[in-house]
């Protein structure tokens, strides 16, 4: 099949594959896109939300008509390495025995990332990086596609150990979860007091994805677009020639050059969803938000008078 012909295919798949998650998930529309956008980009998200908001149902949703294989690990203080890794045991017969954890799956749900030591959290980050596990000095491959979804509460800060910046810009994109409209309250509420259960058919195989994730890999790119990308986020750095007034003011520190691959890669995917044989400056603008968001460090001064990443960012324009 030529590529053409393969975006073609994956624009009419996302948009059953948007119905098939629509099923179980109301609203949240761009959350769903943001969270698709980057598993066909091939990268991880941070999901950021007050509790309640269904953040493991969506995933696990997505997971179902994705059909990949799909394991939740609850982070907790007490969490170690092997807990989330896997162990080698001795069996009967007196042999080593490697048991796989949790970590074994496509789609990982890591929930409340920031709940578990520092330990625990770089042996799943280095999961995401490498897509390999080491134990006991044996390198494992993890199955792909690999996607791990965090989730982090940003209510409470008792008790948790923020991921480190260095962390954080592993992560493609930062999604904010806000609350439903009241509409949209009333539907899940009529929803999830039912005794009706919906099924969510599998759209997709693992190959399939993985198929795609090449053929958008593969979308020509015109030079002036990734030269804006790259401006932009040569913007958001304080101390460089061409940052915008508003990050001379209010930020310590800009995004490093992870964030132009993941601008382009992302924008690759925004323009194939939309029947689009190459990505504009629009595609690079309509995923900018969640990808610079995390990794534009704000001074006290932006604190006190209350800007947000998001005027920051839209002022990179």
């Amino acid at each position: 099949m030529s590529d053409v012909a393969a975006i073609k295919q994956f624009v009419v798949k996302y948009k059953n594959l948007k119905t098939e998650v629509a099923k179980v998930i109301i609203g949240q529309d761009e959350v769903v896109n943001q969270i698709l956008i980057s598993i066909f980009s091939g990268g991880h998200s941070l999901l950021i939300g007050v509790p309640g908001l269904a953040k493991t149902l969506m995933v696990n949703t997505i997971a179902q008509a994705l059909g990949l294989d799909f394991k939740r690990i609850q982070f907790t203080p007490d969490l170690m390495p092997s807990d989330i890794l896997g162990s080698e045991i001795l069996d009967e017969d007196r042999h080593f025995k490697f048991i796989k954890g949790p970590i074994f799956a496509n789609i990982i749900l890591a929930d409340e990332i920031n709940r578990t030591p520092p330990k625990t959290q770089a042996a799943l980050l280095e999961a995401m990086q490498e897509r390999a596990v080491t134990v006991a000095g044996h390198h494992y491959k993890l199955d792909l596609p690999y996607f791990v979804l965090a989730t982090q509460n940003p209510i409470e800060q008792e008790g948790t150990y923020p991921l480190p910046e260095a962390q954080l810009d592993r992560f493609m994109f930062a999604i904010n979860l806000e609350y439903p409209t009241f509409d949209e309250e009333v539907q899940v509420v009529k929803a999830t007091t039912s005794d009706n259960k919906v099924n969510v058919n599998a759209l997709f195989t693992a190959q399939e994805i993985v198929d795609f994730q090449h053929v958008i890999r593969r979308i020509p790119v015109a030079d002036n677009v990734i030269e804006y990308a790259v401006a932009m986020v040569g913007k958001t750095r304080p101390k460089s020639d061409s940052a915008a007034d508003l990050v001379k003011q209010y930020i310590d520190w800009g995004a490093g050059p992870r964030a132009s691959q993941n601008l382009i890669l992302a924008a690759k995917t925004h323009a194939a969803i939309n029947g689009k044989f190459s990505p504009d400056m629009e595609d690079v603008q309509a995923v900018a938000n969640s990808i610079l968001r995390h990794r534009i460090i704000k001074n006290y001064k932006a604190e006190a008078e209350g800007i947000t990443e998001q005027e920051i960012i839209k002022s990179l324009f």
